[in-house]
This record gives C-alpha cells, structure tokens and sequence, in this order.
C-alpha cells in the first residue's frame, strides 16, 4: 500500500476518482455499472494513477443520504472487480464502518473518510482490523472558526488520535484538510494558500480541489470547464509539500505536477 512507504516523500501520487453514484456533482451516474467502471479504472491506470478511491454516495452540497445496504450494493461488487483486474490499490470513500468492512472484504485497502472518523464511532476499528491504511478529512458542521487555520489542524489532530488510539499505526495515516467541507468560499482559497502548514503535523497531505466550487466560484465556470483551476491547485500543492492529490482528470494533473516537481528539485 503506498501510504505504507515510508519514502513516500519521493514525489506525489495521483488518487483517481471513481464515482458510482447515480448524483455525484461532476460525473454522476456514468460509472455505474461494472462495465462503465472497469473502462474508468483502466484510464485511470493509463492515465498515470496510483490509486483508484471508489465511493458510493454523493458528498456534493445538498446530498442526500443512502442506507449502508445501498451503498454497499453500489461499492463492493466493483471494488471486487477493480482489485481482480488491475493491481493500483483501492480506496473506498465512506464515511459508514459498514461500508467500509464491506469494501475492505471486497478488496479496498485504504478508507477515506470525509469525517475523520469522527461520524462513526466503529470507523477506526475497522480500519485497525484489517491493517488498512487511511485518510483523514478536516470537516465540520459548521463555519465558525475561532482562529481557522489553528482550528483545521487542532480538528485534523483530534482524528488522528482516534486512528492511532485504535491501533493505527503511524505510517497508514494520510490527512486532508477538507476543502470544500465545513468552510466558506474565503476559507477554502485560504486552505490550499496555507497548504505547507498543515505538514506540521507529520503526516502526508492530500488535496481534493478536483473541480469543485472554490475553483467555479473563482472562475465564473461550471463544473465541466473546471480543468485549468483545478491544475493550478496541484501545481500549488506540489510547491506547498502535498504528497497526494485526488482528482477527476488524472493525465492533466500528472503531468502537471510532474513538470512542477522536476523544477522543484531542480
């Protein structure tokens, strides 16, 4: 597993985005079948990805909720054809204990919950049972923010004891600081601008910008011409020390950081 690496400062990994949810804001209900996500897994692989982060239901603002058995009929028989076909480790993007046993069964080996491990209780104990690795996203209820970005590292900190408290050990451990969730259109702008901060806390960063509203809002553009903005985030998060990046267009965002890496180490 690549979080596993304890040379994963290397340079950065690309996390390949596979929705098959009928909703998700940018490419909802096109990847629904076994079929139409096996041709996405490929191009990710193609593309250059090193992980394929499979999620069952939409997070888009607004979302509506799905019952864990739903969201398991929807995740586990592709994460089980997507392990069987290509060998990129799987992710599995819930925030459910249920799902994710069920997705871990089925094959996933990193579980990336938006919550932090902080909206299921069982959520880091399943993670611990089958030694998989995760990722931990800053999220809130609300905007409210004494001194912001003291508070999204304070918050990230309080989910990274939960996964260590549980037996996670250190090196399976990556953070996300969440744009998009819990944060206004100012904080956002102001997460990825202050990105090398939350390295401070001594685990890898991911970033998930991928054509969401902060880049729409900011460019007056919809959620297909989002390209270039999104970009522009991973060039950035490559100067700021990121180490993963989760993204749509993975082939763009490669080269793009590539490019930026070689002129970093130059």
């Amino acid at each position: 597993m690549i979080i596993d690496n304890k040379n994963y400062n290397e340079r950065i990994y690309i996390m390949g985005i596979l929705n098959v949810t009928p909703d998700s804001f940018s490419d909802g209900g096109k990847f629904n079948s076994i079929d139409a996500a096996l041709y996405r897994a490929e191009q990710i692989v193609k593309e250059g990805g090193d992980i394929i982060d499979i999620g069952g239901e939409s997070t888009r603002p607004g979302y509506e909720k799905i019952s864990d058995r739903e969201e398991i009929e929807r995740t586990a028989p592709i994460i089980e054809a997507v392990s069987a076909c290509f060998e990129l480790p799987v992710s599995i993007d819930t925030y459910k204990s249920k799902v994710a046993e069920a997705a871990l069964k089925a094959g996933a080996s990193l579980v990336n919950d938006i919550w932090g491990f902080k909206a299921d209780k069982n959520m880091a104990e399943v993670t611990a049972k089958y030694n998989a690795a995760c990722c931990l996203m800053h999220n809130r209820d609300n905007t409210d923010y004494k001194n912001f970005i003291p508070d999204v590292c304070e918050e990230l900190s309080q989910s990274i004891e939960i996964a260590l408290d549980a037996g996670i050990s250190k090196d399976k451990i990556c953070i996300d600081p969440g744009v998009g969730f819990g944060k206004t259109y100012e904080q956002n702008l102001l997460v990825i601008k202050n990105l090398e901060k939350f390295n401070s806390l001594g685990y890898p960063v991911l970033l998930g910008t991928s054509r969401k509203s902060v880049i729409g809002l900011t460019l007056g553009l919809p959620v297909d011409q989002r390209l270039e903005g999104t970009v522009a985030t991973s060039v950035i998060a490559a100067a700021k020390g990121c180490r993963f990046l989760r993204v749509h267009d993975v082939l763009e965002n490669k080269r793009a950081v590539v490019m930026a890496e070689k002129i970093l180490n130059a």
